[in-house]
């Protein structure tokens, strides 16, 4: 992502969509295991445009040599039209637009779409999708931004992940630590990575993220953990921590609670 890229997603920063007193967030329905094979990739509208197609069907896209079948974008909802069985409108996230589909099936659906209106910003997560040669986002979930800290995360975020992606590979080293006590009740994961140059696999990294979330300590807190917290207490790049939450938020092992930056494990241990 070039810096003229992410100058133009800060554009939103001045606009005068984002409303602190839109409506209270809802709690999402949780994402469907059918999901669990496939990340969620949190991208611009502008990267969108400038994927390829992976196959002749042209059904799916490759970003920085990533599947990007499944999406995360935020922007500004725009021209919202309400059917009885869906919900379209556009996205604008400052480097582009990009048309949204959301079907209403339960009452939870029509629900979660009533709070969102025109003008707001709203973080969608969804399915990429090719249509009479246009591209789309096909949304299983779309909600209000109700912190602005979430439009800045969220650039964070896609340039994270995009200079991961595409910087050069090396190889990496597994290592063992031992566990340890710290200022937090109870028995702790303890900071990874102890010695300088070490590298761990994205495994290994998943692994010590769902016990953070597997501690006895963590798993009595009704709100859970904030993503901060995760990033504090183990010594990983913050991409590479969040990639791993949303990979376990896909295959259920864990939720979000109050706003997409809380998260609670969904085993007891």
């Amino acid at each position: 992502m070039s810096s003229a890229q992410y100058d133009g997603g800060a554009s939103l920063f001045s606009g005068g969509g984002f409303m602190p007193s839109q409506a209270t967030q809802t709690p999402e329905s949780g994402f469907s295991k059918a999901r669990a094979a496939q990340g969620i990739l949190p991208l611009t509208v502008k990267q969108i445009s400038e994927a390829y197609d992976s196959n002749d069907d042209k059904s799916n896209f490759v970003v920085d040599g990533v599947d990007a079948t499944n999406v995360k974008l935020l922007g500004i909802m725009m021209n919202k039209i309400e059917r009885v069985t869906d919900v379209s409108f556009a996205l604008d996230d400052g480097t582009g637009r990009i048309n949204v589909n959301r079907w209403v099936n339960e009452t939870s659906d029509t629900n979660e779409m009533a709070i969102v209106q025109n003008g707001m910003y709203v973080t969608i997560r969804g399915s990429l999708k090719g249509f009479q040669g246009k591209r789309q986002v096909v949304a299983y979930s779309v909600r209000p931004v109700i912190d602005f800290n979430e439009v800045t995360l969220h650039y964070l975020e896609c340039i994270h992940v995009h200079l991961d992606n595409t910087r050069p590979k090396v190889n990496t080293v597994i290592g063992t630590v031992t566990p340890n006590q710290n200022d937090f009740k109870g028995f702790q994961t303890p900071l990874t990575n102890p010695i300088p140059g070490m590298k761990f696999s994205d495994n290994d990294i998943q692994k010590r993220v769902l016990d953070v979330f597997m501690e006895p300590a963590s798993l009595v807190r009704e709100q859970g953990l904030h993503i901060d917290e995760v990033i504090r207490r183990l010594d990983f790049p913050p991409n590479k921590i969040m990639e791993a939450i949303s990979y376990h938020n896909d295959l259920g092992h864990i939720y979000s609670t109050i706003d997409d930056f809380h998260f609670k494990s969904a085993m007891n241990g």
